[in-house]
């Protein structure tokens, strides 16, 4: 595979194995058709999220697209915009995680089914700690729709982390423990590094990879926050591909990908 793609209508060259400063759906548009083998991705939340407001440029076109940024009223055509773009990318036998929480769960369903998506999987990822309320349970998990777009060619290795015959201590098949649809993998702590105000554990992306692709394969993260998709697909060797609109966490991203660093940077503040 070449090391850049270039689009015959804008004669616009987008590297592989980057990352891009940009809106993920005009960056979307200048890949071609079926030309990405895994979309992993961790969309907006479009609820009253707590971020640092520090993290933002308060300038229109600047300001990070989602979070607290996205009325609910809007995330429905936001969604359909997105995986329309991702969908037409995406290659028949590549497939598609894309993780939300509770709050937007339903517009990104709804999207999934009117864009053409087919859905494998709706996987539960357990963590270990949610906050404490009072008039409601506890939210500790986090929802990730498995799709594709044709279910037989969907690729699949699903003994590529623990052989068919594996067995812990107890006896129990390995391999089936890990394909269960319940995900119990601890949230990651960077204690006195900077970090963005969310993004998913590198074990979770390590997963992901392993089952739906192999060496070689092209990965993409429209929203690459702090760049996790990215930085594991270099250090498992797939070629990766993304796109992050805060120029902020864009830099953070970049300068981890240079780095090959799970974390950086001390952080100044007691959090």
């Amino acid at each position: 595979m070449s090391k850049s793609l270039k689009t015959a209508k804008a004669h616009t060259v987008l590297a592989l194995d980057h990352i891009y400063d940009m809106d993920c759906i005009a960056g979307m548009q200048l890949i071609p058709d079926d030309f990405i083998d895994l979309i992993i991705t961790d969309p907006p939340f479009a609820i009253n999220f707590k971020a640092r407001r520090g993290n933002y440029h308060r300038t229109p076109g600047r300001v990070l697209e989602g979070y607290a940024e996205i009325q609910a009223s809007e995330y429905l055509d936001f969604t359909l915009k997105w995986l329309t773009q991702a969908y037409r990318i995406l290659k028949s036998s590549g497939s598609m995680y894309v993780f939300s929480g509770w709050n937007n769960l339903k517009e990104i369903l709804t999207a999934l089914d009117q864009v053409g998506f087919i859905t494998v999987n709706h996987l539960i990822w357990q963590y270990q700690f949610g906050v404490v309320t009072k008039r409601r349970y506890v939210s500790s998990h986090y929802h990730c729709l498995y799709v594709c777009k044709n279910d037989r060619l969907r690729k699949f290795y699903p003994y590529s982390r623990f052989g068919k015959t594996t067995r812990d201590s107890n006896g129990r098949s390995l391999h089936y423990q890990d394909k269960e649809d319940v995900w119990r993998i601890k949230r990651e702590y960077w204690t006195g590094k900077t970090k963005t105000p969310t993004k998913l554990p590198a074990e979770i992306i390590r997963k992901i990879l392993m089952y739906s692709s192999e060496e070689g394969d092209l990965v993409c993260d429209p929203f690459l926050g702090s760049g996790q998709v990215a930085v594991v697909s270099k250090e498992l060797k797939r070629r990766y591909i993304g796109f992050e609109i805060n120029p902020i966490y864009y830099e953070f991203a970049r300068q981890r990908l240079n780095n090959q660093s799970m974390s950086l940077f001390a952080n100044n503040s007691s959090d």
